[in-house]
């Protein structure tokens, strides 16, 4: 992800956040003892925890902004901003295939499965390969569109997307509906990934499908439209902040309103999502800069920009860090094996808290952990750009 050319100290704050969450919730002690709040909406709903990967997005459009405009002032240099913008977001897709696929060349290697049959069961899309896919997206339609343009397509992106999910009969269903398996964008998804290499816990269809990455498109723009607003100079900064506020919860009303006929729902992205997480975003960012940028109140922010900074490095390495310790096994008294992370959680923490406790604490040492190698690379200036 391209970084802000103009720093917004409280962007980078409001980043981190969003990645620090975003490992708390990916990374429990046990699947089978989460709170609610840390666990995403059956299918129709939001949690908080729904709220983070749209923020992530909505940040990439503010960031954007930010690091393109000079670059969309100047068309000659156009070509050569979509080049590098199309080199990162392959980069990204290919960082979450390698996270889909390395169990699978671990059986390979280790344990002599086909490779071929690794290939051909392999997730094809996921949270990396989204947001790779978004960047390039959202990039050429920042360079190319003007301002206008682009709310108008952000607007016609909201509506076509609900059209589509909530009119054209699905085919081998006679019916458009917004069922897990039956809806519009699971039927795409199946005939474009097919069911070997969509989402394994579904089978059938993808959260991070073919057709929902169109809304998804639409919340990036939504910080681009939020960007732009930041980065104008003949607006003072209290009016940008109420303006944000007041876009903030007009979104989130439009998008409730909306979800009475278009449901709320993360894994189908729908429009009515876009809103009211786009919309709550907005409010949070306006916060942030109100009190960070313009308060001055910058003591609670290091731990937040540590993960800001490096976001992408350190939602890879943690993915890829428990695939990797999961491949060494402990050997038990009785002679079965446990893997090297279930053996330390087993050991450290279960026996020292509830069950759903002990599954908490584990993702707060996760992130805790994290913080240190981040602060140690934050000190020392080393920024990885993907």
């Amino acid at each position: 992800m391209i970084e802000p050319k103009q720093r917004l100290l409280s962007l980078d704050f409001f980043r981190g956040l969003t990645v620090a969450a975003m490992i708390l919730v990916n990374n429990p002690g046990s699947w089978g003892h989460i709170y609610a709040p840390l666990e995403h909406a059956e299918w129709n709903g939001c949690t908080p925890t729904d709220l983070i990967f749209p923020f992530f997005l909505w940040i990439v459009g503010v960031s954007i902004a930010f690091a393109m405009s000079s670059s969309k002032a100047d068309p000659s240099t156009h070509q050569k901003t979509i080049f590098k913008a199309i080199k990162r977001g392959i980069i990204l897709y290919f960082l979450g295939f390698f996270l889909a696929i390395f169990g699978k060349l671990m059986a390979v290697i280790i344990d002599g499965k086909s490779l071929l049959e690794a290939f051909q069961t392999v997730r094809l899309l996921g949270v990396l390969q989204r947001i790779g896919i978004v960047f390039i997206i959202s990039s050429i339609v920042f360079l190319k569109l003007s301002n206008k343009a682009i709310f108008k397509t952000f607007i016609a992106i909201l509506a076509i997307y609900w059209a589509l999910m909530t009119f054209v009969p699905v085919p081998g269903v006679g019916y458009a509906n917004l069922e897990k398996e039956t809806n519009l964008a699971a039927w795409i998804d199946r005939g474009i990934l097919t069911e070997a290499h969509t989402w394994a816990s579904s089978k059938t269809w993808d959260p991070e499908g073919v057709l929902s990455t169109l809304p998804a498109v639409a919340t990036c723009l939504f910080g681009i439209l939020v960007g732009v607003w930041m980065r104008r100079k003949d607006i003072d900064n209290p009016s940008k902040v109420a303006w944000l506020f007041t876009a903030g919860i007009g979104a989130v009303i439009f998008g409730l309103l909306w979800d009475l006929q278009f449901p709320i729902n993360k894994a189908l992205w729908t429009s009515s999502y876009v809103l009211y997480a786009g919309g709550l975003a907005s409010i949070g960012l306006a916060l942030c800069y109100w009190l960070i940028d313009i308060q001055g109140y910058k003591r609670i922010t290091t731990p937040f920009v540590v993960y800001g900074v490096n976001a992408i490095t350190v939602f890879f390495l943690a993915g890829l860090m428990p695939r990797v310790l999961n491949l060494i096994k402990i050997t038990n008294a009785d002679g079965t094996k446990t893997a090297l992370l279930e053996k330390f959680y087993q050991t450290c923490y279960t026996p020292f808290f509830s069950p759903i406790n002990a599954s908490l604490v584990w993702a707060i040492s996760y992130v805790l952990g994290f913080y240190v190698l981040l602060y140690f690379m934050f000190k020392k200036n080393i920024i990885i750009k993907v």
